[in-house]
Protein backbone atom coordinates (compact mmCIF):
# COMPACT_ATOMS: atom_id res chain seq x y z
CA UNK A 1 0.00 0.00 0.00
CA UNK A 2 3.02 2.36 0.52
CA UNK A 3 3.65 2.14 -3.43
CA UNK A 4 0.04 4.01 -3.95
CA UNK A 5 0.52 6.56 -0.66
CA UNK A 6 3.44 7.92 -1.75
CA UNK A 7 2.44 8.89 -5.44
CA UNK A 8 3.38 12.09 -6.25
CA UNK A 9 0.57 15.19 -7.23
CA UNK A 10 3.14 16.47 -9.03
CA UNK A 11 2.99 13.78 -11.47
CA UNK A 12 -1.14 14.71 -12.24
CA UNK A 13 -0.42 18.24 -12.64
CA UNK A 14 -0.79 19.27 -16.71
CA UNK A 15 -0.79 23.43 -17.74
CA UNK A 16 -5.04 24.68 -18.00
CA UNK A 17 -5.41 28.11 -19.21
CA UNK A 18 -8.61 29.92 -17.23
CA UNK A 19 -9.63 30.75 -21.59
CA UNK A 20 -9.68 26.57 -21.67
CA UNK A 21 -12.21 26.04 -18.52
CA UNK A 22 -15.46 26.30 -19.99
CA UNK A 23 -17.82 29.11 -18.23
CA UNK A 24 -20.85 28.02 -19.79
CA UNK A 25 -22.19 25.34 -21.42
CA UNK A 26 -23.15 24.81 -25.35
CA UNK A 27 -26.67 25.50 -26.48
CA UNK A 28 -27.08 22.03 -27.13
CA UNK A 29 -25.95 19.49 -24.66
CA UNK A 30 -24.69 17.01 -27.10
CA UNK A 31 -22.98 18.85 -29.09
CA UNK A 32 -19.90 18.92 -27.10
CA UNK A 33 -16.55 17.57 -28.84
CA UNK A 34 -15.85 13.86 -27.98
CA UNK A 35 -12.09 12.44 -27.70
CA UNK A 36 -12.34 8.71 -27.94
CA UNK A 37 -9.68 6.41 -26.98
CA UNK A 38 -9.81 3.32 -28.36
CA UNK A 39 -7.95 0.40 -29.38
CA UNK A 40 -4.91 2.68 -28.02
CA UNK A 41 -5.46 5.23 -30.55
CA UNK A 42 -6.62 8.67 -29.54
CA UNK A 43 -9.24 10.60 -32.09
CA UNK A 44 -11.75 13.31 -32.09
CA UNK A 45 -15.62 12.82 -32.52
CA UNK A 46 -18.94 14.76 -31.27
CA UNK A 47 -20.75 13.39 -28.51
CA UNK A 48 -23.85 12.70 -30.22
CA UNK A 49 -22.13 10.27 -32.34
CA UNK A 50 -20.69 8.19 -28.99
CA UNK A 51 -22.59 5.10 -30.08
CA UNK A 52 -20.54 5.14 -32.93
CA UNK A 53 -17.36 3.85 -30.26
CA UNK A 54 -19.45 1.98 -27.47
CA UNK A 55 -18.08 -1.69 -27.50
CA UNK A 56 -21.80 -3.68 -28.47
CA UNK A 57 -24.04 -3.97 -26.41
CA UNK A 58 -22.39 -1.90 -23.44
CA UNK A 59 -24.69 -1.07 -20.32
CA UNK A 60 -24.26 2.25 -19.39
CA UNK A 61 -25.07 3.51 -15.63
CA UNK A 62 -26.01 6.58 -15.00
CA UNK A 63 -26.04 8.44 -11.82
CA UNK A 64 -29.36 10.02 -11.32
CA UNK A 65 -28.65 12.26 -8.12
CA UNK A 66 -30.09 15.99 -8.47
CA UNK A 67 -28.36 19.42 -7.62
CA UNK A 68 -30.20 20.94 -5.20
CA UNK A 69 -29.84 24.65 -4.62
CA UNK A 70 -27.11 24.56 -2.04
CA UNK A 71 -26.29 28.36 -1.33
CA UNK A 72 -28.14 30.37 0.43
CA UNK A 73 -27.58 34.10 0.73
CA UNK A 74 -28.24 35.32 4.08
CA UNK A 75 -27.80 39.06 5.29
CA UNK A 76 -27.21 40.77 8.41
CA UNK A 77 -29.39 43.88 9.56
CA UNK A 78 -25.89 46.02 8.85
CA UNK A 79 -25.76 44.38 5.28
CA UNK A 80 -22.98 41.90 5.81
CA UNK A 81 -23.37 38.73 3.27
CA UNK A 82 -23.05 35.33 4.87
CA UNK A 83 -23.21 32.62 2.73
CA UNK A 84 -24.35 29.11 3.78
CA UNK A 85 -23.54 25.87 1.74
CA UNK A 86 -25.62 23.09 2.85
CA UNK A 87 -22.98 20.13 2.82
CA UNK A 88 -25.78 17.08 3.58
CA UNK A 89 -28.25 16.70 5.87
CA UNK A 90 -27.77 15.19 9.71
CA UNK A 91 -30.28 12.39 9.15
CA UNK A 92 -31.19 10.42 5.61
CA UNK A 93 -31.55 12.80 2.56
CA UNK A 94 -35.51 11.65 2.21
CA UNK A 95 -36.26 12.33 5.28
CA UNK A 96 -34.52 15.53 5.32
CA UNK A 97 -35.91 16.82 2.20
CA UNK A 98 -39.58 16.19 3.34
CA UNK A 99 -39.26 17.43 6.77
CA UNK A 100 -41.13 20.54 8.38
CA UNK A 101 -39.98 22.81 10.34
CA UNK A 102 -36.90 22.80 11.59
CA UNK A 103 -34.30 20.67 10.11
CA UNK A 104 -30.55 20.80 11.24
CA UNK A 105 -27.73 20.30 8.30
CA UNK A 106 -23.75 20.01 8.16
CA UNK A 107 -22.74 23.59 6.15
CA UNK A 108 -20.35 25.48 5.18
CA UNK A 109 -20.42 29.18 5.83
CA UNK A 110 -18.48 32.19 4.05
CA UNK A 111 -17.69 35.25 5.76
CA UNK A 112 -17.99 33.31 8.99
CA UNK A 113 -16.44 36.13 11.41
CA UNK A 114 -19.14 38.30 9.97
CA UNK A 115 -21.28 35.52 12.21
CA UNK A 116 -20.75 35.63 15.61
CA UNK A 117 -23.81 34.35 16.93
CA UNK A 118 -27.74 34.92 17.05
CA UNK A 119 -29.68 33.52 14.46
CA UNK A 120 -30.21 34.56 10.13
CA UNK A 121 -33.17 35.24 8.64
CA UNK A 122 -34.65 36.12 4.61
CA UNK A 123 -38.03 36.28 3.86
CA UNK A 124 -38.73 34.52 0.67
CA UNK A 125 -41.92 33.40 -1.65
CA UNK A 126 -42.59 29.41 -2.13
CA UNK A 127 -45.36 29.35 -4.51
CA UNK A 128 -48.11 32.42 -3.33
CA UNK A 129 -47.48 31.72 0.74
CA UNK A 130 -44.96 34.22 2.08
CA UNK A 131 -42.17 32.56 4.33
CA UNK A 132 -39.33 33.32 6.34
CA UNK A 133 -36.61 31.43 6.70
CA UNK A 134 -34.35 31.51 9.36
CA UNK A 135 -30.47 29.70 10.18
CA UNK A 136 -29.19 29.41 13.66
CA UNK A 137 -25.23 27.94 14.52
CA UNK A 138 -25.53 24.65 16.39
CA UNK A 139 -21.92 23.55 16.73
CA UNK A 140 -18.90 24.60 14.49
CA UNK A 141 -15.37 22.29 13.69
CA UNK A 142 -12.74 22.54 11.73
CA UNK A 143 -14.40 20.81 8.78
CA UNK A 144 -17.67 22.56 8.80
CA UNK A 145 -20.75 24.30 10.97
CA UNK A 146 -23.88 22.41 12.45
CA UNK A 147 -27.07 24.70 11.05
CA UNK A 148 -30.45 24.69 12.21
CA UNK A 149 -32.64 26.22 9.80
CA UNK A 150 -36.40 27.17 10.48
CA UNK A 151 -38.84 28.35 8.82
CA UNK A 152 -42.88 29.82 9.04
CA UNK A 153 -45.33 28.37 8.14
CA UNK A 154 -43.66 25.57 9.07
CA UNK A 155 -46.06 22.80 7.56
CA UNK A 156 -43.99 23.56 4.46
CA UNK A 157 -40.95 20.94 3.39
CA UNK A 158 -37.45 21.64 3.26
CA UNK A 159 -37.39 20.53 -0.37
CA UNK A 160 -39.37 23.35 -0.85
CA UNK A 161 -37.99 26.20 1.16
CA UNK A 162 -34.45 25.20 -0.20
CA UNK A 163 -35.90 25.06 -4.24
CA UNK A 164 -37.34 28.64 -3.57
CA UNK A 165 -34.41 30.43 -1.47
CA UNK A 166 -31.77 28.38 -2.69
CA UNK A 167 -28.97 28.96 -5.57
CA UNK A 168 -27.74 26.30 -8.04
CA UNK A 169 -24.03 25.74 -6.53
CA UNK A 170 -21.77 26.04 -9.31
CA UNK A 171 -18.45 24.94 -8.99
CA UNK A 172 -15.52 27.46 -7.55
CA UNK A 173 -13.30 27.39 -10.97
CA UNK A 174 -16.41 28.96 -12.88
CA UNK A 175 -15.93 32.36 -11.35
CA UNK A 176 -19.47 33.35 -11.44
CA UNK A 177 -22.73 33.58 -10.23
CA UNK A 178 -25.57 31.04 -10.95
CA UNK A 179 -27.96 32.56 -13.70
CA UNK A 180 -31.45 31.17 -14.48
CA UNK A 181 -29.78 29.05 -17.29
CA UNK A 182 -28.12 26.87 -15.18
CA UNK A 183 -30.72 25.41 -13.29
CA UNK A 184 -31.67 23.42 -16.17
CA UNK A 185 -28.05 22.68 -17.61
CA UNK A 186 -26.36 22.00 -14.07
CA UNK A 187 -28.39 19.35 -14.01
CA UNK A 188 -28.65 16.03 -15.77
CA UNK A 189 -31.68 15.08 -18.00
CA UNK A 190 -32.11 11.89 -16.08
CA UNK A 191 -31.47 13.28 -12.19
CA UNK A 192 -34.22 12.40 -10.01
CA UNK A 193 -33.10 12.18 -6.26
CA UNK A 194 -32.04 15.29 -4.76
CA UNK A 195 -29.14 15.47 -2.56
CA UNK A 196 -26.01 17.09 -4.55
CA UNK A 197 -23.88 19.58 -4.54
CA UNK A 198 -22.31 19.31 -7.60
CA UNK A 199 -23.48 17.97 -10.98
CA UNK A 200 -22.28 14.37 -12.17
CA UNK A 201 -20.92 16.31 -15.34
CA UNK A 202 -20.35 13.68 -17.82
CA UNK A 203 -24.13 12.93 -18.35
CA UNK A 204 -24.73 17.00 -18.57
CA UNK A 205 -24.28 15.83 -22.09
CA UNK A 206 -27.07 13.13 -22.76
CA UNK A 207 -30.20 14.55 -24.20
CA UNK A 208 -33.40 12.67 -24.05
CA UNK A 209 -33.57 11.74 -28.04
CA UNK A 210 -30.33 10.39 -27.74
CA UNK A 211 -30.33 8.26 -25.12
CA UNK A 212 -33.48 6.52 -27.05
CA UNK A 213 -31.22 6.69 -29.95
CA UNK A 214 -28.37 4.72 -28.15
CA UNK A 215 -31.10 2.16 -26.77
CA UNK A 216 -32.44 1.47 -30.68
CA UNK A 217 -28.66 0.80 -31.15
CA UNK A 218 -28.86 -2.51 -28.54
CA UNK A 219 -27.47 -0.50 -25.62
CA UNK A 220 -28.91 -0.89 -22.11
CA UNK A 221 -29.21 1.97 -19.19
CA UNK A 222 -29.37 1.21 -15.58
CA UNK A 223 -28.98 3.84 -12.74
CA UNK A 224 -27.14 4.28 -9.17
CA UNK A 225 -27.07 7.47 -6.87
CA UNK A 226 -24.34 9.06 -5.37
CA UNK A 227 -24.90 12.34 -3.62
CA UNK A 228 -21.80 14.50 -4.67
CA UNK A 229 -20.35 16.42 -2.13
CA UNK A 230 -17.99 19.40 -2.06
CA UNK A 231 -15.09 17.83 -1.80
CA UNK A 232 -15.21 16.76 -5.17
CA UNK A 233 -13.75 20.39 -6.10
CA UNK A 234 -10.95 19.68 -3.42
CA UNK A 235 -7.41 19.27 -4.96
CA UNK A 236 -4.98 17.59 -3.16
CA UNK A 237 -3.30 19.95 -1.91
CA UNK A 238 -0.22 17.26 -0.33
CA UNK A 239 2.71 16.48 -1.71
CA UNK A 240 2.06 12.55 -1.39
CA UNK A 241 -1.62 11.35 -2.02
CA UNK A 242 -1.41 9.23 1.28
CA UNK A 243 -1.24 12.49 3.18
CA UNK A 244 -5.02 13.68 1.68
CA UNK A 245 -7.68 12.90 2.96
CA UNK A 246 -11.13 11.76 0.85
CA UNK A 247 -14.42 12.79 1.82
CA UNK A 248 -17.40 10.34 2.02
CA UNK A 249 -20.65 10.35 -0.15
CA UNK A 250 -23.83 8.89 0.17
CA UNK A 251 -24.78 5.54 -2.16
CA UNK A 252 -27.79 4.33 -2.91
CA UNK A 253 -28.27 0.79 -5.21
CA UNK A 254 -31.35 -0.66 -6.05
CA UNK A 255 -31.14 -4.35 -5.83
CA UNK A 256 -32.31 -4.86 -9.23
CA UNK A 257 -29.06 -3.04 -10.46
CA UNK A 258 -26.76 -5.75 -8.75
CA UNK A 259 -28.87 -8.68 -10.15
CA UNK A 260 -28.15 -6.65 -13.67
CA UNK A 261 -24.58 -6.56 -12.85
CA UNK A 262 -24.15 -10.32 -12.11
CA UNK A 263 -26.52 -11.34 -15.33
CA UNK A 264 -24.14 -8.63 -17.60
CA UNK A 265 -20.72 -10.21 -16.51
CA UNK A 266 -18.79 -10.67 -19.90
CA UNK A 267 -20.51 -7.72 -21.76
CA UNK A 268 -19.03 -3.62 -21.24
CA UNK A 269 -20.19 -2.27 -18.24
CA UNK A 270 -19.54 1.59 -18.72
CA UNK A 271 -20.51 4.11 -16.19
CA UNK A 272 -21.35 7.76 -17.02
CA UNK A 273 -19.11 9.32 -15.30
CA UNK A 274 -16.50 9.23 -11.91
CA UNK A 275 -18.99 9.62 -9.90
CA UNK A 276 -20.90 6.11 -11.18
CA UNK A 277 -17.09 4.55 -11.81
CA UNK A 278 -16.55 4.79 -7.40
CA UNK A 279 -20.03 3.61 -6.78
CA UNK A 280 -20.31 0.59 -9.20
CA UNK A 281 -16.58 -0.52 -7.67
CA UNK A 282 -17.61 -0.09 -4.13
CA UNK A 283 -20.26 -2.62 -4.53
CA UNK A 284 -17.21 -4.88 -4.90
CA UNK A 285 -16.00 -3.47 -1.97
CA UNK A 286 -18.92 -3.92 0.12
CA UNK A 287 -19.45 -7.35 -1.03
CA UNK A 288 -15.67 -7.84 -0.05
CA UNK A 289 -16.49 -6.68 3.57
CA UNK A 290 -19.27 -8.57 3.69
CA UNK A 291 -17.79 -12.00 2.78
CA UNK A 292 -15.11 -11.31 5.47
CA UNK A 293 -16.90 -9.27 8.11
CA UNK A 294 -20.22 -11.48 8.09
CA UNK A 295 -23.46 -9.70 6.53
CA UNK A 296 -24.54 -8.27 10.41
CA UNK A 297 -21.97 -5.41 9.39
CA UNK A 298 -23.80 -2.28 9.96
CA UNK A 299 -22.58 0.90 8.75
CA UNK A 300 -21.59 0.01 5.52
CA UNK A 301 -18.65 2.09 4.39
CA UNK A 302 -15.78 1.87 2.29
CA UNK A 303 -12.73 3.30 4.19
CA UNK A 304 -10.27 5.28 1.76
CA UNK A 305 -7.30 2.81 1.48
CA UNK A 306 -9.58 -0.32 1.62
CA UNK A 307 -9.05 -2.10 -1.15
CA UNK A 308 -4.94 -1.82 -0.60
CA UNK A 309 -4.59 -3.19 2.53
CA UNK A 310 -4.43 -6.79 1.15
CA UNK A 311 -7.80 -9.28 0.79
CA UNK A 312 -8.40 -12.78 -0.35
CA UNK A 313 -9.07 -13.28 -3.97
CA UNK A 314 -12.94 -12.55 -4.36
CA UNK A 315 -14.88 -12.41 -8.31
CA UNK A 316 -16.64 -9.42 -9.00
CA UNK A 317 -19.58 -11.85 -9.08
CA UNK A 318 -19.20 -13.21 -5.74
CA UNK A 319 -18.72 -9.58 -3.97
CA UNK A 320 -21.90 -8.75 -5.42
CA UNK A 321 -23.35 -12.34 -4.46
CA UNK A 322 -22.53 -11.24 -0.63
CA UNK A 323 -24.39 -7.96 -1.36
CA UNK A 324 -27.46 -9.55 -2.55
CA UNK A 325 -27.31 -12.00 0.54
CA UNK A 326 -27.22 -9.01 3.15
CA UNK A 327 -30.32 -7.00 1.43
CA UNK A 328 -31.98 -10.38 1.26
CA UNK A 329 -30.94 -11.60 5.05
CA UNK A 330 -32.23 -7.91 5.93
CA UNK A 331 -35.34 -7.39 3.98
CA UNK A 332 -34.46 -4.49 1.75
CA UNK A 333 -34.86 -3.69 -1.74
CA UNK A 334 -32.06 -0.77 -2.10
CA UNK A 335 -28.64 -0.66 -0.45
CA UNK A 336 -27.51 2.27 1.31
CA UNK A 337 -23.84 2.72 2.16
CA UNK A 338 -21.47 5.22 2.21
CA UNK A 339 -17.67 5.51 0.55
CA UNK A 340 -15.02 7.35 -0.01
CA UNK A 341 -12.87 5.03 -1.89
CA UNK A 342 -9.72 6.20 -3.40
CA UNK A 343 -8.74 4.91 -6.77
CA UNK A 344 -5.73 5.70 -7.78
CA UNK A 345 -2.56 3.90 -10.08
CA UNK A 346 -1.97 0.89 -9.12
CA UNK A 347 -5.78 0.04 -8.61
CA UNK A 348 -7.47 -2.35 -10.38
CA UNK A 349 -10.84 -2.31 -11.71
CA UNK A 350 -13.36 -5.13 -10.88
CA UNK A 351 -16.97 -3.98 -12.00
CA UNK A 352 -16.33 -0.97 -15.09
CA UNK A 353 -14.89 -1.63 -18.68
CA UNK A 354 -14.27 1.70 -19.76
CA UNK A 355 -15.79 4.97 -18.61
CA UNK A 356 -17.43 8.13 -19.91
CA UNK A 357 -16.44 11.23 -18.47
CA UNK A 358 -15.32 15.24 -18.66
CA UNK A 359 -12.07 16.54 -18.28
CA UNK A 360 -10.55 17.09 -14.68
CA UNK A 361 -8.63 19.43 -13.05
CA UNK A 362 -5.41 19.29 -12.28
CA UNK A 363 -3.82 17.46 -9.43
CA UNK A 364 -7.24 16.41 -8.65
CA UNK A 365 -8.02 12.95 -7.64
CA UNK A 366 -10.55 12.44 -10.22
CA UNK A 367 -7.52 12.51 -12.96
CA UNK A 368 -5.53 9.74 -10.31
CA UNK A 369 -8.66 7.30 -11.03
CA UNK A 370 -8.69 8.28 -15.02
CA UNK A 371 -4.82 7.10 -14.57
CA UNK A 372 -5.44 3.84 -12.78
CA UNK A 373 -8.01 3.12 -15.63
CA UNK A 374 -6.01 3.92 -19.14
CA UNK A 375 -2.51 4.68 -17.43
CA UNK A 376 -0.30 7.28 -18.83
CA UNK A 377 -2.26 7.88 -21.80
CA UNK A 378 -4.07 10.08 -19.72
CA UNK A 379 -1.20 12.66 -20.31
CA UNK A 380 -1.33 12.22 -24.16
CA UNK A 381 -5.08 12.35 -24.31
CA UNK A 382 -5.40 15.64 -22.17
CA UNK A 383 -2.21 17.16 -24.35
CA UNK A 384 -4.45 16.14 -27.62
CA UNK A 385 -7.36 17.78 -26.21
CA UNK A 386 -5.43 20.82 -25.20
CA UNK A 387 -3.98 21.22 -28.90
CA UNK A 388 -7.43 20.64 -30.43
CA UNK A 389 -9.45 23.37 -28.98
CA UNK A 390 -11.33 20.99 -26.22
CA UNK A 391 -13.14 23.15 -23.62
CA UNK A 392 -12.41 21.87 -19.66
CA UNK A 393 -14.00 21.12 -16.85
CA UNK A 394 -17.62 21.13 -15.94
CA UNK A 395 -19.08 22.70 -18.56
CA UNK A 396 -16.77 21.36 -20.75
CA UNK A 397 -16.27 18.54 -23.79
CA UNK A 398 -15.74 15.02 -23.23
CA UNK A 399 -14.22 11.49 -23.15
CA UNK A 400 -14.39 7.99 -23.97
CA UNK A 401 -11.83 5.96 -22.37
CA UNK A 402 -11.98 2.01 -23.29
CA UNK A 403 -8.83 0.92 -22.11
Amino acid sequence: MNAVKDISIETYDYPLPDERIAKYPLPERDASKLLVLKNNEIQESQFKHIGDFLPKEALLVFNETKVIRARLQFHKVTGSRIEIFCLEPEKDYQVAFSAVSPVRWKCLIGNAKRWKEGKLSMELAVGEQKVVLSAERISQNDQYAEIEFSWMPENLSFASVLEAAGEIPLPPYLHRDAEPDDRDRYQTVFARYDGSVAAPTAGLHFTQPLIASLREQGFAFDEVTLHVGAGTFKPVSTETIGEHAMHSETVIVRKSLIQSLIEYFGKPIIPVGTTSTRTLESLYWIGVMLKEQGLDLRPLHVEQWFPYEGHAPLSATEALQQVLNYLDKHNLTRLEASTALMIAPSYKMRVINGLITNFHQPKSTLLLLVSALIGERWKDCYRFALDHNFRFLSYGDSCLFLP
